[in-house]
């Protein structure tokens, strides 16, 4: 694998985050939360482009039927192959956001919300079905991030940044079950963001303010990290040819002298091997 990132798509997005790979499409989706902002990349192409949202936008994910499922500050979108945009859920509740998502094997989105002061218990975490039944997660949340499910589908990760934590859930149909821990984030290494899932079953993690991202085995064993860069490292996907290589979204939100390369879409080439992804079913 490469040991070193190289520059996808050079950036200066404020807080780029969710970098998914469109298997149909072959294209990878990616957002700006603060400037409202889809972006897609080709990498075969170098074709680039950029949708602006109505309001803040904290993940994009391709539907099954085509175009978008969009979580936003007041709930879940849809757009449309056409462009066409409509509701799946509006829920606003002023002074929060929507924030990092997922969708599950069984085409379900998993998404999550966080207030804009960071609340300690202002977050959620949700399910939100293909007709837009949404089942909330009982567990206490701050700032919902990174979620992945292990290969065979049948356990789910996931990060609550201010705990430091990569949970981990048994996974019984559309419920999520025995929340434990599978590895911590030591202090002044950064806090643990936005995840993704290898054929292995191995965690990658992005480490927000730690310029870097790890690998942790399915026994949560540090097998690998990469340094990066740019200190704020938000996310990351497998994509391209094979999904092989390793996409990574960065910020540069709060950094009084951000590197240049701060809120670039990087990627580190042959990374390893990814599982393919699940279009939103609605």
């Amino acid at each position: 694998m490469s040991a070193r990132a190289e520059v996808a798509v050079r950036e200066q997005a404020v807080l780029g985050e969710g970098p998914t790979w469109d298997a149909e499409a072959r294209r990878l989706i990616w957002v700006d939360i603060l400037s409202s902002r889809v972006h897609t990349y080709d990498p075969s192409t170098g074709r680039r482009t950029v949708m602006v949202t109505g309001q803040h936008v904290g993940a994009a994910k391709p539907r099954a039927g085509g175009g978008l499922v969009v979580v936003l500050r007041d709930g879940i979108g849809l757009h449309d192959a056409d462009g066409a945009f409509s509701w799946l859920v509006h829920d606003p509740v002023p002074g929060r956001r929507g924030n990092d998502a997922a969708v599950a094997p069984d085409g379900a989105l998993w998404s999550g919300t966080m207030r804009y002061d960071e609340a300690e218990g202002g977050g959620s975490l949700s399910r939100t079905a293909p007709d837009g039944t949404v089942t909330l997660v009982p567990e206490r949340v701050t700032i919902s991030n990174g979620t992945g499910w292990s290969p065979d589908g049948r356990l789910m990760y996931y990060i609550d940044t201010p705990t430091r934590r990569v949970d981990v859930f048994d996974v019984d149909g559309e419920r999520v079950l025995n929340r434990r821990t599978l590895a911590t984030v030591e202090q002044g290494a950064g806090w643990p963001d936005g995840l993704t899932v290898d054929a292995d079953g191995c965690v990658w993690v992005a480490l927000w303010d730690g310029a870097a991202v790890r690998r942790y085995t399915p026994d949560g064993r540090l097998d690998r990290t990469v340094e990066l860069p740019v200190r704020r490292p938000t996310a990351c996907a497998f994509g391209g040819s094979g999904l092989r290589d390793l996409y990574i979204s960065t910020a540069r939100t709060g950094l009084d002298a951000p590197h240049p390369l701060s809120g670039s879409l990087l990627v580190l080439p042959d990374a390893g091997h990814g599982t393919p992804g699940t279009p939103f079913a609605g």
